[in-house]
């Protein structure tokens, strides 16, 4: 098993700096999710920890290792790219056992590795295909299996499933998280601009912003407990509510931020009376959207089906217990 351990990292490009003094640590066999907008870093900081960009300042400890300035052959990883990165002129089994072979290993050796982690995959069918000849989500399992077979200490993912349709994409996690659960000892780290993986995957979340890390912490806490209004926006979907001006004011802030799930409709007055705008209806839940007057609409969920339309005047009243504080910095206040 081996932990990372990041001490001030920082990338400049020039005058450019995508990675500003970035502190993280990654516990061994942990999946620690990177995840940020686009042009916050988080792949520059993938790549570092790989050995394939050099770290302009700070310090990557592999255990207690400072592996800086060792190759990427020497550091015990495998990457997973978004573009598959399968070599065009050699099967799906030349690709699995191309890594084994430079590593001379056994014929049967090789024969035996690959099978067991086509098997584990279920790519055992396709492993006489060019990569031409698979699909997208065919290609990224050869792709993961290439990397599983090599036994490596730290998985690195670089947005791999960003090329799929959306249902691939649903079936692909939940292979990545059975791969997480079956090889417990290996450390992994993952990088996506969607929340969504970065939450159902991580055991603990990395936000990066501007080549700075924003909050730490599990999937839990970062939707629970956001450190900062841009943490509170960035995850979940849909996103929390942003409201400022005289309803802030009375909670001695400078924003106040509810999901969702914690607006009520309710009978009486509320906190704020106003038309709805929009409903997605999505069977087991609604989102309505409601104007009251706040510059953008306030997103409600409502439970089960909707027979609220268009035009209907409801109102509202936030759950006091959930409401999110923020100073004029976009940092929380505490409670």
């Amino acid at each position: 098993m081996t932990s990372l351990t990041l001490n001030g990292v920082t990338k400049s490009f020039g005058p450019v700096v995508a990675v500003n003094g970035v502190d993280l640590e990654i516990r061994d066999g942990e999946f620690m999710a990177l995840v940020g907008p686009s042009g916050c870093g988080k792949t520059t900081l993938l790549r570092m920890i790989a050995g394939l960009e050099d770290v302009t300042s700070g310090e990557i400890r592999f255990d207690d290792v400072v592996v800086n300035d060792l190759p990427p052959s020497r550091r015990g990883i495998a990457m997973v790219f978004q573009s598959y990165a399968l070599y065009p002129h050699m099967t799906a089994y030349e690709n699995m056992a191309f890594g084994l072979k430079l590593d001379g290993r056994t014929q049967r050796d090789v024969a035996r590795e690959v099978a067991r982690v086509a098997d584990m995959l279920q790519i055992g069918a396709y492993l006489d295909r060019l990569p031409k000849h698979l699909s997208g989500g065919q290609r990224q399992r050869v792709a993961i299996g290439r990397a599983i077979v090599r036994d490596p200490k730290v998985f690195l993912f670089d947005e791999p499933l960003s090329n799929l349709d959306a249902a691939l994409r649903v079936a692909m996690r939940i292979e990545i998280a059975k791969i997480h659960h079956s090889l417990a000892k290996v450390t992994m780290i993952y990088v996506t601009h969607d929340q969504v993986e970065a939450m159902t995957l991580g055991d603990r979340i990395c936000l990066l912003r501007n080549g700075v890390v924003e909050q730490v912490g599990t999937p839990a806490e970062l939707y629970e407990h956001p450190q900062s209004l841009f943490a509170a926006e960035f995850i979940g979907s849909p996103k929390m509510n942003r409201i400022e001006g005289e309803f802030a004011e009375r909670f001695a802030c400078k924003t106040v931020g509810v999901r969702p799930e914690h607006i009520d409709i309710v009978g009486g007055e509320g906190a704020w009376r106003g038309g709805v705008v929009h409903t997605e209806r999505l069977g087991a839940d609604s989102y309505h959207y409601v104007d009251v007057g706040l510059g953008t609409p306030v997103i409600v969920r409502e439970l089960g089906r909707s027979a609220l339309a268009a035009g209907a005047q409801i109102a509202l009243a936030p759950q006091k217990a959930h409401l999110h504080r923020f100073d004029a910095a976009g940092r929380r206040i505490a409670n």
